[in-house]
């Protein structure tokens, strides 16, 4: 009896904690919405006030910089010149608030409102919510340049209809990026280090790495060890991946990409192919990650209907939008040329 009181006590006081817990966060999301809808109903109003004087070029800035002096004094820095401003820019790109969404706070608002390409800002919001990032998350996806990431290599078209859910994935090259970009592991730009500290960096900063590999990732092993016969082999890392359904295995190559490499990890996937993936499962995708690599090379050591072996290059700093903008420039031009 007391042990089947105690299971009862024990059951019932993780239902009180996921109550109490749901209940908070509800709280939290309730209190961060209804801080949007005031900025969005405050842009509406000085848009209004802006438009009944609209004779005056100035008199938009006058209704903010008035309103924000008053404003100020009563009710603290929160209500200052470039947050009225930026609640008219709110109410402007979304002027109708049944289109808001509860699950963003106005922290992701503001970055999404400096998006003026309305596709791009529709990618972020979407995928915002599908994957509940943090302000912190959208901050960096945006500055990462996902989304010019992605259409490196695939059509925009493709791009939103997954972040629509309009469809799932079915290539690999639909989920992860190239280059792949790990600013967050802290190390130094340098000629050389070990592949050791690379893949120890990228284990400490698990979360990081998997939310800027693709959508969903999961961790499974690390070191992974194979038996072939009497030879012995590592598998830097191996992750599952939910949307495309396959075993995704991680090689870390701190240097220029070889066609030994490729074909390694070709032996990995076959391996996890005929010994690890279950019936229904789809086939085991690799990624080599490596510091640079020669397109050609990667090309001509794989087979031209090759979908499971990828080559990414991960660089250690946030691209500029330049250096974006020339690889995606670089890719359409090849592109033009592979057509002629």
């Amino acid at each position: 009896m007391n042990i089947k009181n105690g299971w009862q006590c024990d059951s019932i006081l993780n239902d009180a904690r996921q109550i109490i817990k749901e209940a908070r966060s509800n709280a939290i999301r309730s209190v961060d919405f209804n801080r949007v809808l005031m900025y969005w109903r405050l842009g509406k109003r000085i848009f209004e006030e802006e438009q009944r004087g609209k004779a005056r070029a100035d008199y938009g800035t006058y209704i903010v910089k008035s309103l924000a002096k008053d404003l100020e004094k009563e009710y603290g820095s929160g209500f200052g010149i470039r947050q009225l401003e930026q609640s008219r820019q709110f109410y402007r790109t979304y002027p109708i608030a049944n289109t808001l969404r509860s699950q963003l706070n106005w922290s992701q608002y503001r970055k999404l409102i400096q998006i003026s390409d309305p596709d791009k800002r529709e990618y972020y919001e979407l995928e915002s919510v599908n994957n509940a990032w943090t302000a912190r998350e959208t901050e960096r996806q945006i500055n990462s340049m996902l989304y010019e990431r992605l259409l490196l290599s695939n059509e925009k078209k493709s791009v939103l209809a997954i972040a629509r859910k309009k469809r799932l994935p079915e290539d690999p090259k639909e989920v992860i990026k190239d280059p792949v970009v790990l600013e967050f592991l802290g190390l130094e730009r340098k000629a050389a280090y070990y592949e050791k500290d690379l893949e120890g960096a990228v284990i400490s900063h698990l979360l990081d790495f998997l939310l800027e590999l693709g959508n969903g990732f999961s961790f499974v092993s690390r070191q992974k060890r194979i038996m072939i016969e009497d030879d012995e082999f590592f598998v830097d890392l191996v992750l599952y991946n939910r949307l495309l359904r396959c075993f995704v295995l991680v090689d870390f190559k701190n240097g220029k990409l070889t066609h030994q490499d490729l074909g390694q990890l070709q032996m990995y996937v076959n391996y996890y192919d005929r010994f690890e993936k279950l019936p229904d499962e789809n086939d085991t995708v690799g990624i080599l990650l490596c510091a640079s690599k020669n397109d050609t090379v990667v090309k001509l050591a794989l087979p031209e209907d090759n979908r499971t072996i990828l080559a990414s290059q991960y660089q250690l700093y946030l691209p500029t939008t330049d250096e974006l903008i020339k690889e995606i420039n670089d890719v359409k031009q090849l592109s033009k040329e592979k057509d002629c």
